[in-house]
């Protein structure tokens, strides 16, 4: 299944998509309002986040499909991690951005993977929401990412992710990477939380970006997470060793879909990702 929170006049809500039926379930039990709350239930009882959903679909009924635009950050995620240089193309950019481009290369062909800090939640903002350019920043760049939904360090399902990254400051300097990575409205999550029944295979999965501006298509790309080099499961592995891992986190596993040298995001700048099975997250660009 796909889960949505949706925010109303009537407070945020929790709602399933099973195939082309969706069901409110917050109608049923009004505590359920997040995804968290259905994990939180599935993980005390050893069942599956969909066995506990299907109990509360039961007693309700059919409601129109949420528009994927109009929803919110569909977990209410304590902390964003991410993962770099897990795709051959990223490696290259990486290294064509930076001074010291060997180490790129070195992280590459590592047993262990680069993970480092992201977001926290009040720096993370849901489809038809702005992400954030820095200021400072003359070259910045979206990466659309497979997202790892995480309960208690288990992964319970995936979502689409916006790693919107400040590249000139990144390339300045490696230590740079926290200024270039964390700052305000620095990532998107959305529109769902697809559960590991609803995705299949995450590492076989079509994902696709375009990037609009004044009406017109200036970045189109498409690739596959088959192309990562690590699995989900190795990356959030390493991201748990000796590591307090909150209740609600997302990995991001990173991109293969970087716009080539020269292309930066303005205001204005719609984008819109789409991975298969899960979903499309779109978002405009906003300076802050």
């Amino acid at each position: 299944m796909r889960y949505y929170r949706t925010v109303g006049a009537g407070g945020p809500r929790l709602v399933a998509r099973a195939g082309a039926d969706a069901y409110d379930l917050t109608a049923v039990r009004p505590n359920v309002t997040a995804f968290e709350d259905l994990a939180y239930v599935a993980n005390v009882s050893d069942r599956t986040v969909d066995e506990v959903a299907s109990d509360l679909i039961d007693a309700t009924e059919t409601i129109a499909v949420p528009e994927e635009t109009a929803v919110g950050v569909p977990t209410l995620v304590d902390e964003v991690w991410a993962a770099g240089v897990t795709y051959e193309i990223s490696e290259q950019a990486r290294e064509a951005e930076s001074g010291m481009p060997e180490m790129y290369l070195d992280v590459y062909g590592a047993e262990r993977p680069e993970v480092f800090f992201k977001a926290t939640w009040d720096r993370v903002v849901g489809p038809g929401d702005a992400v954030g350019v820095r200021g400072d920043s003359e070259w910045n760049v979206p990466e659309p990412e497979l997202g790892i939904v995480l309960y208690e360090g288990d992964i319970v399902g995936y979502t689409v992710g916006n790693d919107v990254s400040s590249r000139s400051i990144e390339g300045q300097n490696p230590l740079y990477l926290p200024q270039a990575k964390v700052y305000d409205r620095c990532c998107s999550l959305g529109p769902c939380v697809a559960t590991p029944d609803a995705v299949g295979d995450p590492h076989d999965l079509t994902m696709t970006m375009t990037v609009e501006r004044d009406g017109e298509t200036v970045y189109e790309g498409e690739t596959s997470t088959g192309e990562m080099v690590r699995t989900c499961e190795e990356l959030v592995s390493y991201l748990r060793r000796h590591n307090t891992v909150p209740e609600s986190a997302v990995l991001l596993t990173g991109t293969s879909l970087v716009p080539e040298e020269g292309f930066t995001l303005t205001p204005a700048d719609e984008i819109h990702i789409d991975i298969e099975n899960i979903g499309g997250l779109t978002n405009d660009v906003t300076t802050v």
